[in-house]
């Protein structure tokens, strides 16, 4: 927004020329971002205890968990606030790939949000039914899917992605990449909620998915870098190198109520809207594939809980003492902030290894 109104002015000041620079904008929304955060988090966590919406334990979970009975859950909001303010004043939000990225995640911190006021408020034990919140999601990525391919960026790169580790070569999926997108969106929205088990490890990882994007972002809309990396040059791309860094630091704000022990809980408000936000930046620099990579916690996560599920109803035997994997550890005597740092090096290494396949080639 700043852009549009200050932007015409430069000559009348010279200074208003830096709104014209990505790299100002996305570092201003990063601070912007965890300054709002640090700031709304004592008021929200207050407000949720003053109204009593505190996170119920599953008593099947491990027991040491059972004494953040009563936690506020629904800490998700100050995210989307922190996260939504900057973008909307420091990017361009006429963009196609803003508007995308931000309906996204507003939509699915909505369908979370729901899922929340449900369990938490109206005591629902399990919220929102299942297969209404999967459908959700499913109708959503369809809706993005469909924008992006029937209004493309770049013609030429309407269905296509790019191929990890293979110098300018594409995957191009037609008509299939729009079905393509909804699995994805689905895919790292209900991730990143299965991740979501340990004081500050989805938020921490969050952080790091969000740095790495921002960089791929910035190379994949700068001609030269693009160029010289042999990658999509996607113009209006590097516009979501501020939505990335606003990510960032409102991950980052966040982490300093949700850190161990946690102050407040995001629940499903947060969760579902953070990996649906990484899941549709992954999309819009044709990056899918890197976003395992990226995100391989998430991933872990869930392919544990899948082995789990898969092999106990077939032999009625655990694979892991507990799913998610983060739990397993726990119940193997690792201390919870011991998994959560842990799990925090292992998504900066996968982060860092994800950035080298850009020369690796």
């Amino acid at each position: 927004m700043l852009y549009y109104l200050l932007t015409p002015y430069s000559d009348t000041w010279i200074g208003f020329n830096v709104f014209r620079y990505i790299t100002f904008r996305s570092a201003s929304a990063a601070v912007m971002a965890l300054l709002i955060s640090l700031f709304i988090g004592p008021v929200i966590i207050r407000m949720l205890n003053n109204r009593q919406v505190g996170e119920e334990i599953r008593p099947e979970g491990p027991e040491s968990h059972l004494s953040k009975r009563g936690t506020p859950s629904m800490g998700g909001v100050i995210i989307l606030v922190s996260v939504l303010t900057p973008t909307l004043l420091f990017a361009k939000i006429a963009q196609t790939n803003i508007i995308l990225v931000m309906g996204v995640t507003i939509v699915l911190g909505l369908i979370g949000f729901l899922d929340d006021w449900l369990k938490i408020i109206k005591k629902y034990p399990k919220g929102l039914v299942a297969r209404y919140k999967l459908l959700g999601q499913i109708i959503l990525g369809l809706v993005a899917g469909c924008v992006i391919y029937f209004f493309p960026d770049v013609e030429s790169a309407r269905s296509s992605t790019s191929l990890p580790f293979f110098k300018n070569y594409e995957l191009n999926f037609g008509l299939l990449y729009i079905p393509l997108i909804a699995f994805i969106i689905t895919a790292a929205s209900n991730s990143s909620n299965l991740t979501d088990g340990l004081d500050g490890l989805l938020t921490g990882l969050t952080a790091i998915a969000a740095a790495a994007f921002a960089v791929i972002a910035y190379v994949s809309g700068h001609a030269l870098f693009s160029d010289y990396l042999n990658i999509i040059f996607l113009p209006s791309a590097g516009e979501l190198t501020v939505f990335c860094s606003a990510l960032f630091g409102a991950a980052l704000g966040y982490l300093w109520f949700n850190a161990y022990p946690a102050q407040v809980f995001m629940g499903d408000t947060g969760s579902l809207a953070l990996g649906g936000a990484i899941g549709m930046v992954a999309i819009l620099v044709k990056k899918e594939l890197l976003l395992v990579l990226i995100c391989g916690i998430w991933v872990i996560e869930s392919i544990s809980v899948i082995i789990q599920v898969f092999v106990f109803k077939r032999t009625g035997k655990r694979v892991f003492r507990m799913a998610p994997i983060h739990h397993h550890f726990e119940l193997k005597g690792w201390a919870e902030p011991k998994v959560v740092v842990r799990f925090w090096i292992i998504g900066i290494l996968l982060a860092l290894l994800t950035l080298t396949t850009f020369k690796i080639r």
